[in-house]
């Protein structure tokens, strides 16, 4: 567990400094697109429309259990050949594991939000968000667009970053993989609609378990931060907020570190919003704060989440001296 821990650390390290290099997945195909291939071949093969509700929901279950375990198998695999190669092997380990980190690649996708608000002006800045975001962006005033990059900051920071880190922490490169399978398949299949809602029920339900101890951490961890960096009312505002509103979100677990960072920056966000042409209404989380925000909120709320990942980095250390 200490070799574990020590290589989590040294893969935070790497994620946040090199990130996703362009060049390299132009030239190999990414885990995640072949994790995405897997799912598709298993939702053409299995979810057919002439079976029963019940019976879909079973071949839904039968396919996530399928990639689950085809992803422990391929983790333990891989952690078994790294351990045959000495210290070539740790190396190789840690850098499989920053691949499946994102905090560089989250900071420079929001911080291009940032940039094209203060740059070229809301059209840019609706382009930019629309990159990481579901939402209809084209109705979005630019409060709106800080606010769908603040959201997708804090939520993205948990399931992008926390969850990974928390289940390679625990079981190594098995549960990285399988956390990583679970969330793709979940973005892919777990939605509502009519083709997925009762095939995906068990990877979204899943999902939603295998979130749930991350999220709340990155809740805390965003916590800390804001203390860290704005000292205690801030965290306390972080505090109260996170734990009275977090439950406003349709989600079981983004309302942790989204209320949080909406009590740490003092600003309001979720409400009502568009997807496909549909309205969202959610009540607001902080409703008392900010609501005119701007460029300048994102890059605090970028300073907020460098400093909680710092706080993840701090977490890894102790579990790593305490084992």
């Amino acid at each position: 567990m200490t070799v574990q821990f020590l290589s989590l650390i040294a893969a935070l390290f790497l994620d946040r400094w090199v990130g996703d290099p362009p060049w390299l997945w132009a030239r190999l195909p990414h885990p995640v697109v072949i994790f995405g291939k897997a799912i598709s071949f298993l939702d053409s093969l299995l979810n057919r429309r002439s079976l029963a509700p019940s019976l879909r929901r079973l071949a839904g279950v039968a396919a996530i259990v399928i990639l689950l375990l085809a992803s422990l198998v391929g983790g333990y695999a891989l952690h078994r050949l790294f351990m045959l190669l000495g210290p070539l092997g740790f190396l190789l380990e840690i850098a499989v594991a920053a691949v499946f980190l994102a905090q560089k690649s989250l900071l420079d996708h929001v911080k291009a939000v940032a940039d094209a608000l203060k740059a070229e002006g809301l059209a840019a800045g609706r382009r930019a968000v629309s990159m990481i975001v579901g939402r209809d962006t084209t109705v979005l005033d630019e409060a709106g667009v800080t606010r769908a990059a603040l959201e997708s900051l804090s939520e993205n920071f948990a399931d992008g970053v926390v969850a990974p880190a928390f289940w390679y922490g625990l079981f190594g490169l098995p549960g990285l993989l399988a956390y990583k399978m679970l969330n793709t398949a979940d973005s892919m299949i777990g939605h509502k609609s009519e083709t997925y809602l009762h095939f995906g029920w068990a990877s979204a339900r899943l999902d939603d378990l295998a979130n749930w101890p991350a999220a709340r951490l990155a809740g805390w961890l965003i916590v800390a931060a804001a203390w860290a960096g704005e000292g205690r009312i801030a965290a306390h505002r972080a505090f109260s907020v996170m734990m009275a509103d977090h439950g406003l979100h349709r989600s079981p677990n983004s309302g942790w570190p989204e209320a949080a960072c909406a009590g740490a920056l003092d600003v309001a966000l979720a409400g009502p919003r568009l997807y496909a042409g549909a309205r969202v209404s959610e009540p607001m989380m902080n409703a008392a704060g900010r609501r005119n925000v701007s460029a300048k909120d994102i890059l605090s709320g970028l300073g907020l989440i460098d400093r909680a990942w710092a706080g993840l980095v701090l977490v890894s250390v102790i579990c790593m001296l305490l084992t």
